[in-house]
């Protein structure tokens, strides 16, 4: 992780962001339409450490005023990516423009963008004011200014009364707090998050990520955050780059990313899923019909580029499987509906909002079927060795041919 700068270092610098700038991209309801202009931009982008590529050749828009989350497990680039237009790595290869200005020979402290680090590198001797004001010190602006400047980043941050404490006598919600007003005083044109939210507890962790949407609402500021977690991103991002070994694997909306998954690698990577192997038996305009090993018959809906007799891969998420129990589960001689299987209740997960079944088919095959906890487990009517029906709508599925 990089290091906190110490105060007699000369910090980054920063510009205020444009008057007319505007979130972008998709966002929740009620908000305004986002802009479509280019904010930060990757162009073929490399960077190696050694015989190790942690980005490879690499290109991603991102847009003005938009909420981006790079994801992915350790070691994919992606905090590699953000130290790069953050200026502490340079580029092997490619350019990193910057609201169009290529900024490869531009230091960290001389670029319009702040950083707030995983540790948040406060410092221990100033007070949360003087953590605010560091920056703003070091550029010498007016003292007028510089306290209007620590009572608004305050006042944001919902940390009014707290100025005068310092960074030991704070909870860790109101540390990672101050970091992020910090990082906002100086109005940079990019904020970049490096894991903002793994310090803190699970319950606070949830609660600050609307905060943080909200305050990037409010700002129109690009946030562009670096996590593993996929809850994390699925919630606040406007859209997700998923990365794998350096490389973007898909870019998108969270719901685009979740329910049309471009690969079984990024289906697996984003939340839980159920994977069924078979070999294309019919295509038409409507969609695909798959035969399994075991002579199972699935429909899936819509477009994909398989043809008949191509080994393919239907993604089914769990919470897209209707569980049925009783006469219904019970096995005829006649052939089941497409999308249709029986099985016996292997396991059973209970998570309070929902449980999760784990069900074993005749021939081993393992899947999960979600279902939403309106009633008490134990009204469910669902236990250990129970068999069942599971069933799924055509446009449930997805056909995965990578």
């Amino acid at each position: 992780m990089p290091r906190a700068v110490a105060p007699t270092e000369q910090p980054p610098d920063t510009v205020s962001p444009r008057a007319d700038a505007r979130p972008a991209g998709e966002r929740r309801p009620g908000t305004v339409l986002r802009s479509d202009r280019t904010m930060v931009r990757f162009d073929d982008v490399t960077r190696r450490f050694g015989d190790t590529t942690a980005v490879d050749r690499l290109d991603l828009d991102i847009r003005e005023g938009e909420f981006f989350a790079l994801l992915g497990p350790s070691g994919c680039g992606k905090t590699t990516l953000l130290r790069m237009l953050a200026g502490f790595e340079r580029p092997d290869a490619g350019r990193i423009l910057l609201a169009g200005e290529d900024i490869a020979a531009v230091p960290p402290w001389r670029r319009p963008v702040n950083m707030m680090f995983q540790s948040y590198a406060l410092f221990p001797h100033l007070t949360v004011a003087g953590n605010i004001a560091f920056g703003l010190k070091q550029d010498r602006l007016p003292k007028a200014e510089i306290a209007a400047r620590i009572a608004e980043m305050l006042r944001l941050v919902r940390l009014e009364g707290l100025g005068g404490r310092k960074p030991h006598q704070l909870s860790g919600g109101q540390r990672q707090r101050v970091a992020l007003a910090r990082a906002l005083a100086k109005h940079p044109k990019v904020l970049l998050l490096d894991e903002p939210l793994a310090a803190l507890d699970k319950k606070l962790r949830e609660e600050t990520q609307f905060e943080l949407m909200a305050l990037q609402e409010r700002l129109a500021t690009t946030f562009v955050v670096v996590t593993h977690d996929q809850e994390e991103a699925m919630t606040m991002a406007d859209r997700i780059g998923v990365m794998n070994h350096g490389r973007l694997a898909q870019v998108g909306t969270p719901s685009e990313i979740y329910e049309q998954p471009r690969s079984r690698w990024v289906a697996g990577f984003i939340g839980d899923v159920n994977f069924i192997e078979g070999t294309v038996a019919a295509a038409d305009a409507g969609g695909v019909t798959i035969t399994d090993p075991g002579g199972r018959r699935f429909r899936a809906a819509g477009p994909t580029t398989a043809g008949i007799g191509d080994r393919v891969t239907l993604a089914v998420r769990p919470e897209k499987l209707v569980v049925a129990t009783g006469t219904a589960a019970s096995a005829t001689a006649e052939p089941a509906p497409d999308n249709t299987v029986t099985g016996k209740v292997g396991d059973i997960a209970y998570l309070g909002d929902m449980s999760l079944y784990k069900v074993r088919l005749d021939d081993g095959t393992l899947l999960k079927a979600s279902v939403t906890n309106a009633r008490r487990r134990t009204e469910q009517g669902i236990d250990w060795d129970d068999m069942v029906r599971l069933s799924f709508p055509p446009d449930a599925a997805v056909v995965l041919t990578e």
